[in-house]
């Protein structure tokens, strides 16, 4: 690791003005979960590092009357025993329980997971699910992403340089709304999932779905969305026909990739058997 310096700004403002000052050379440390293990390796030599925990109105979670706001410096911990992140959905909190271990989750970011943008993480799936929206600021103003676009390609995001990533909003779901995360684990559960799948749906009375989402993690270069899987649902009863064909238009959607976890054509296959299992569990 080549030396560098290190700076932690005191106010947001500050964080702000030091990152325009020289983003291309700096590097924004949130947790540091993944940063350091990466510098460690040589695979990213900033000229300087810009921690960000002395920010605490960044670590806020809070209720809006749109639905809930959860700053990007919370932890995984936090999020997964916050009572308001569970009275919203409880699949949420679980998707922040299932982080790695307990010792990861206590030190790892919100903000940090979704910058780092790996596509086999937990969060980012059922964030999608739930149609989360990221907010980043620049000196130059405020700027809200949907979540689909935050993610451009493996360990890339749209973030322009000299922006931080805020908060995440989730709106209000609809009356009655489901949902669920799974995730398949190749071997211990402190793992990368070979897939994972959240799913979110709603029906009226008669039975018909209102609200249908289905996102993907391990599938592709970026945690995905179902869209087709999704409007096949729509208007329809979640009975086995129905299930079925959205499981495999969701594995239609997929573009994975060969690796330890199991070869594309495998994950494709996992896909499709997981959406089945997150579909009927919220049917």
């Amino acid at each position: 690791m080549r030396p560098f310096d290190y700076v932690e700004p005191e106010t947001l403002d500050e964080a702000l003005a030091l990152l325009a000052d020289d983003p291309d050379d700096t590097l924004v440390m949130a947790g540091g979960t993944s940063l350091v293990i990466l510098m460690k390796q040589d695979l990213v030599r900033p000229s300087r590092v810009l921690g960000l925990r002395r920010l605490a109105q960044l670590r806020e979670i809070g209720a809006t009357d749109e639905g809930l706001a959860l700053g990007a410096l919370a932890t995984h911990g936090a999020l997964a025993r916050s009572s308001l992140v569970r009275a919203y959905a409880v699949a949420l909190a679980s998707t922040f329980a299932a982080v790695a271990t307990v010792r990861i989750r206590e030190q790892a970011t919100l903000g940090g997971n979704l910058a780092h943008a790996d596509p086999a993480q937990d969060p980012p799936v059922t964030l999608l699910a739930l149609d989360a929206m990221a907010v980043a600021r620049s000196r130059f103003g405020e700027r809200r992403i949907p979540l689909d676009a935050l993610f451009a390609d493996i360990f890339e995001t749209s973030l322009e340089p000299g922006e931080l990533l805020l908060r995440v909003e989730l709106p209000r779901l609809p009356a009655g709304a489901r949902a669920t995360y799974k995730k398949f684990l190749p071997a211990t559960r402190d793992d990368y999932a070979t897939v994972s799948v959240a799913a979110v749906v709603a029906t009226d009375a008669t039975g018909a779905c209102t609200h249908a989402r289905v996102a993907l993690g391990g599938a592709g270069a970026v945690p995905l969305r179902a869209y087709e899987a999704e409007r096949s649902l729509m208007g329809r009863r979640l009975d086995d026909a129905a299930i079925r064909e959205a499981a495999v238009l969701a594995a239609a959607a997929t573009d994975p990739i060969d690796d330890l976890r199991g070869t594309a054509e495998y994950k494709r296959a996992m896909v499709d058997v997981w959406t089945e299992r997150a579909l009927r569990e919220v049917a």
